[in-house]
């Protein structure tokens, strides 16, 4: 397999820094994705904004995540479009894992009707009951309007690194797994990906800044830290996998990474 990590938006909060790195742009955040050629087809691990997010963002996605967030929107940015640009058909696009379906996190589902979504059942069951007006602002209808494929998986079989996972997911190589990683959302996961060079592990909204996965002495910016808190479903559950996911990132066969740092993105695109 062959794996690409993208960004498929810019958001630019006022108040959000993702790292006290020297020099360190302090608004400035990405939305990492992964495109993965498994040789039977293209596989995408969360996808960003859409087009027609591009196109109509604050309808789409609501005027106060627009306001708070400053989504910087570009159609160049989307994942279809990159996809594009990089020679392959969006059509082999077959099967898409999101890390959980936030809006910032599942706006390009449009782009892929055909492909079937892989998720945790607890995600799915969520993004399509919005029980709590967090979850309504949340999941956004129109992300789901066209009728996602869904796939719901509960986790079964053998451990990795001790977190439950989702094995032999139908379609895709053994490669590749969905690690519940609860608390962000009621059924938020991480996606672990086997390369020649060890684990990937994208960690979605486990942890927003790289500050947060050093071994001895993480840390957060404050504003970043209260975001977390007050977005969690869970905030205890989301603690405690997050401390999990720092012990992992100790070992020298996994390599972590989450959604938004733009320093983590910037080690696996140069």
């Amino acid at each position: 397999m062959k794996v690409h990590h993208l960004s498929c938006g810019s958001l630019c909060p006022l108040l959000f820094s993702t790292a006290k790195t020297p020099g360190a742009k302090r608004n400035e955040m990405v939305t990492h994705c992964l495109l993965i050629e498994t040789g039977d087809c293209l596989v995408l691990v969360d996808t960003g904004f859409g087009l027609d997010d591009v196109r109509d963002g604050k309808n789409r996605l609501g005027r106060p995540f627009c306001a708070i967030a400053r989504p910087r929107f570009d159609e160049r940015d989307t994942a279809i479009r990159q996809i594009e640009a990089m020679g392959f058909d969006p059509r082999d696009v077959r099967h898409i894992l999101p890390t959980h379906l936030d809006l910032d996190h599942s706006g390009g589902l449009p782009d892929f009707p055909e492909a079937s979504v892989h998720g945790y059942v607890k995600e799915i069951d969520a993004a399509e009951a919005r029980a709590t007006l967090a979850e309504k602002n949340r999941y956004r209808p129109a992300h789901f309007a066209h009728g996602p494929k869904w796939v719901r998986h509960a986790p079964t079989g053998e451990k990795w690194f001790g977190f439950d996972c989702v094995r032999s997911i139908p379609g895709l190589p053994p490669e590749i797994l969905i690690v519940p990683l609860v608390g962000h959302s009621r059924g938020h996961s991480g996606i672990a990906v086997k390369t020649s060079d060890g684990w990937l592990l994208h960690a979605g909204d486990a942890y927003f800044s790289n500050a947060e996965m050093h071994p001895t002495k993480p840390s957060c910016p404050a504003f970043l830290r209260a975001f977390q808190v007050a977005a969690a479903f869970d905030d205890i559950a989301r603690r405690r996998n997050q401390e999990r996911v720092r012990l992992v990132a100790r070992d020298e066969k996994v390599n972590v990474f989450s959604a938004h740092d733009p320093y983590e993105l910037e080690r696996f695109t140069g």
